[in-house]
Parts: C-alpha cells; structure tokens; sequence
C-alpha cells in the first residue's frame, strides 16, 4: 500500500499584513481575543493534507518545510492573495428584493445573492450597496503557523481526512487493507444534507494520500433494538 502524502495537526493565526488584524484562526483563545469567536466553530488543531492545495501556494511550501513545534511566519503579497479590490464588483441593489427575501440589511452584513457572497457597504433610499469582493482582496497577508504533529498511523490518517472533509470522524469505521479503503459510514450520513458532496472530495484525498484506487463506503442500517442491545452491552 503506497502512502504518498504527509498529513499534519496545525494551528494557524492570519493576519492583514497593513493592519495587523487578525481575520482567521483555529486557536480558541486567539479567536476570543481578537472578537472572532463562534461558538458552532469546533477549536483545535486542523487536520492538513500537504499538497492538497488549501492555502496559497507561499504558504503550502512553508508548511511542507516546517519543523514540528515551530512557528513560522510568511507573508503573501495581494497579487498572489485574493487580488486586488474590483470595483465592478461594487453593485447596487433594490432594498425591496433584500425585504421580499425577509432581509433587514445593514452595513457589514454578509448576503447572498443568487449564487454571489458579498457583504452590504451601506443602506440607502431604496438601494443598497453591495461588495462582492473577497473580503481579503486588496489585502497583504500574513500566517503564524505551527506545525503541531505529523500524523503517521494509517488508520488516523483515514480519520484525519475525514474530519477535514466532512468536519468530524466521530463514529466512522476505517479499514485500510492492501487494495482499497473501506469506510463505515456513521448514522448521521444518512440525513446530513452535506454528506454527498463530502464523499467526492474523501474519494479524491484517500485516493492521493493511499495511492489506492478502490474507496468502498459502507452504509448500515439495523434495527432499533439491536442497535440498543450493543449501547448496553
């Protein structure tokens, strides 16, 4: 069985270069500090493929090349961030289509439009003005970042994956044979709206890490009084 990707436990800490603010962190008690705290946010080390392209290129290099237990900063200038800030993406829209949709918006407000993120600038009589832009475009960037661990048992690198793809392994079976992976699927697949689309990008990350074509997800389905027999047991 060919295992052809590292993968990493990391915390993080980005930051606007120009203004020092920090815009994103998996540290509980940064995001507390720096008012970006959400409580449905899970906060502990992320779980990362290196080379699965998550983070601009500047900054996948520097966590293939970082020691474990050492923070290393690097910076990433606009041009190779987001871009720079398009002013054609600043557009106006009736403030009766945000109410016929049940939105009161407000500056800062994030919305979506059709198929479009963008954040409300301002509110006006019957208009309101919208920032498609990235909010990090026109920005220099900068990641702290510690490589916590590398993770090298096959089995924590299925679980690994799984909770960066789908956002938690918690009650997932994982088999790693010679030929294939194979995935019991937890209950909570069965109804989770996202599961379907997380399966494509497992298929896709096993596939690279493993060097295996073969991805088999298992789905069970037992009765309810079995499945009580085996809690009490």
């Amino acid at each position: 069985m060919a295992d052809t990707k590292k993968i990493v436990h990391i915390n993080f800490k980005a930051y606007f270069e120009d203004t020092g603010k920090m815009f994103d962190t998996n540290i509980e008690e940064c995001a507390k500090e720096n008012d970006l705290y959400n409580d449905k946010v899970p906060y502990a080390p992320m779980s990362y493929v290196v080379g699965s392209k998550a983070f601009y290129p500047e900054v996948e290099e520097a966590i293939a090349n970082a020691e474990v237990g050492k923070e290393i900063e690097v910076s990433v200038p606009c041009e190779k961030a987001a871009g720079v800030r398009n002013p054609r993406l600043i557009e106006l829209h009736p403030l009766k289509d945000f109410y016929r949709a049940e939105i009161n918006p407000y500056p800062g407000m994030p919305v979506t439009l059709g198929n479009r993120s963008g954040t409300v600038m301002s509110v006006g009589a019957g208009r309101v003005k919208v920032d498609f832009n990235s909010p990090l475009a026109g920005h220099d960037l900068s990641y702290k970042i510690t490589v916590v661990d590398e993770i090298t048992d096959a089995v924590e690198k299925a679980k690994a994956i799984m909770e960066n793809d789908f956002g938690s392994a918690d009650d997932f079976g994982f088999a790693i044979l010679e030929d294939k992976i194979v995935i019991t699927e937890a209950d909570v697949c069965k109804f989770h709206e996202s599961w379907p689309v997380a399966k494509y990008r497992l298929v896709s990350d096993y596939r690279s890490v493993f060097g295996l074509d073969r991805v088999e997800f298992v789905e069970v389905w037992e009765s309810a009084k079995k499945a009580d027999d085996a809690k009490t047991e």
